[in-house]
């Protein structure tokens, strides 16, 4: 479910190789309500730990400070750290910090409904840059900057939150990697003792944490976070896997919630979590792939790729048979151009980008190609950010459920879906393959439902979505009564709070600002088609 793109083993399920005044501290602590804690005694312990976590977080509140010169957030935003604790079992027992970002709102004193925290995905995502929709002055979000503060967080595991680490990250981004398609049984064990090995390297390097890198502990941290910012209920934006963390904090705390909303839902079904989602996925991209395809072929005048879908993936399979024979610049094989390539089927902001590169190597500029799929060695910060990123996707996917241990089972499924889905199957079974002989106890996922309290959800999401496949909008609406689903139609970008299409935004304004849902579901044209 990675809707982060590093660089080498890649990206979205990619390729083999996210103080206030004291007179309002005493209303940010909400016990817990009693149906929150239905997951057995060892849910119940860690309930009441996240109960004793906020209680204290809202008596220390947040230190804000100018952010860190290198986290690249300029003034006014101010950042600090949260404590939490490791194990919300053992509450008084070792704690962790997560850092915090946030900008006030931008309208008056009188106009001000609190904070909203939001989370853009992975797992793995950073959402510290989110109060730069504010300084960058983001037109989609103007209206909602004048009532919200904007507050962003790394979750643990991520960037400046106890960072976890899976191997050396130079080593991480080397390239080029083996074709993820394997030709032979020799090939397929090769990738097997690389998963197994990236597995060790985990508890090796990372063990400590690896135990509590769970969605359902970064839902904690977030209760911990509200009860610190002061505020008696969240108001939350998630998108992609942050929808799955809205899921299970309405589950946990639907008594804590005002306002959520939740774009591009990962099916929280216990049945999806993580096994049965990334092979969905697989479908998924294979469908966006061809629609990507489709319209490089209408836009033949530009790209000159070919008029056709089939000529496009004709001269698609050509340069992967040529990068495979030889990689690109000795740098960029299959592994590589996929790793370029998926950034098309998941947001449509890449399709002139990923074509306009492709139409260059086909007329004979090999170079531009080679700079846009190839690691770049040189960028030590931005490797350790992908590493780090893998790292904690492959933690929390591997932790937060049970996973498949016969390669019978994995090598029959994946089989079975590259036949008619090559674009990514293989290349996504691979790097998910660690959690087959992950190193520590591995959890059952969150039962999201309906829980006394919650408040109605805003779902969207787009009809051809290929990160997250439109039935788990479809799961979580069913789960969430009261809920809404905006539906875009024949459109398959993901995230799509983020893009212009009048029809989703107002109503997500609207929301947000007043609380608003519209009486039954709504269907949404499409935002505008990319215009090369």
């Amino acid at each position: 479910m990675r809707d982060i793109r590093p660089n080498a083993r890649t990206a979205a399920l990619g390729t083999a190789g996210a103080l206030v005044a004291a007179t309002l501290m005493a209303g940010a602590v909400v016990a817990p309500t009693a149906s929150a804690t239905s997951g057995g005694a060892g849910q119940d312990r860690e309930m009441r730990g996240a109960a004793i976590a906020a209680e204290r977080a809202a008596k220390a509140g947040i230190d804000w400070q100018d952010c860190p010169a290198d986290w690249g957030l300029e003034k006014p935003i101010q950042c600090g750290y949260v404590t939490v604790p490791l194990d919300y079992a053992r509450p008084h027992g070792k704690q962790i910090k997560i850092a915090v970002d946030r900008i006030g709102n931008t309208g008056t004193k009188k106009e001000r409904q609190g904070a909203l925290i939001y989370n853009p995905g992975g797992p793995g995502g950073s959402g510290l840059r989110f109060p730069r929709r504010v300084t960058t002055k983001a037109p989609l979000w103007a209206k909602t900057a004048k009532a919200y503060d904007f507050v962003g967080f790394d979750p643990r595991g991520v960037g400046h939150s106890a960072p976890i680490s899976c191997m050396d990250p130079q080593e991480f981004v080397k390239a080029p990697k083996a074709d993820p398609v394997p030709d032979t049984e020799a090939d397929k064990l090769a990738q097997i003792k690389l998963a197994r090995e990236y597995a060790d390297g985990c508890y090796e390097r990372s063990g400590e944490m690896l135990p509590y890198m769970t969605t359902p502990n970064t839902v904690r941290d977030l209760d911990v976070i509200r009860a610190a910012l002061g505020e008696k209920k969240l108001n939350y934006l998630g998108v992609s896997y942050g929808t799955y963390i809205g899921a299970v904090y309405g589950t946990l705390f639907p008594g804590h919630v005002r306002r959520m909303v939740v774009d591009s839902v990962v099916n929280p079904s216990r049945e999806k979590i993580w096994y049965q989602a990334n092979l969905d996925q697989d479908v998924a991209f294979e469908g966006r792939w061809k629609d990507w395809q489709d319209w490089v072929a209408a836009n033949d005048a530009t790209f000159h790729l070919g008029t056709t879908r089939a000529a496009v993936q004709a001269k698609w399979l050509d340069l992967r048979a040529t990068a495979k024979k030889s990689p690109l610049g000795g740098v960029v094989g299959p592994a590589e151009l996929i790793s370029f390539f998926q950034s098309a089927p998941y947001y449509d902001s890449s399709w002139i980008p990923v074509a306009t590169v492709f139409s260059k190597y086909v007329a004979g500029d090999t170079q531009a190609l080679i700079d846009a799929a190839a690691p770049d060695m040189s960028d030590l910060a931005g490797n350790a950010s992908a590493e780090n990123g893998n790292a904690v996707y492959t933690a929390v996917e591997c932790t937060d459920a049970k996973w498949p241990t016969s390669w019978r089972t994995w090598n029959r499924d994946n089989t079975r879906l590259h036949k008619d889905h090559p674009f990514m199957t293989w290349a996504n079974a691979w790097m998910n393959l660690p959690c087959a002989t992950w190193p520590v106890k591995q959890q059952t996922p969150v039962d999201v439902k309906t829980k006394k309290g919650l408040p109605g959800v805003l779902i969207v999401q787009s009809e051809h979505d290929a990160a997250t496949p439109y039935e788990g909008a479809v799961a979580l609406h069913k789960r969430f009564k009261g809920s809404r689903l905006i539906t875009e139609k024949d459109a398959g970008s993901h995230g799509v709070t983020g893009l212009v299409n009048p029809c989703v935004n107002d109503r997500v304004d609207a929301y947000l600002l007043t609380g608003k849902l519209d009486a039954r579901d709504v269907t949404c044209a499409p935002h505008a088609t990319p215009k090369p």
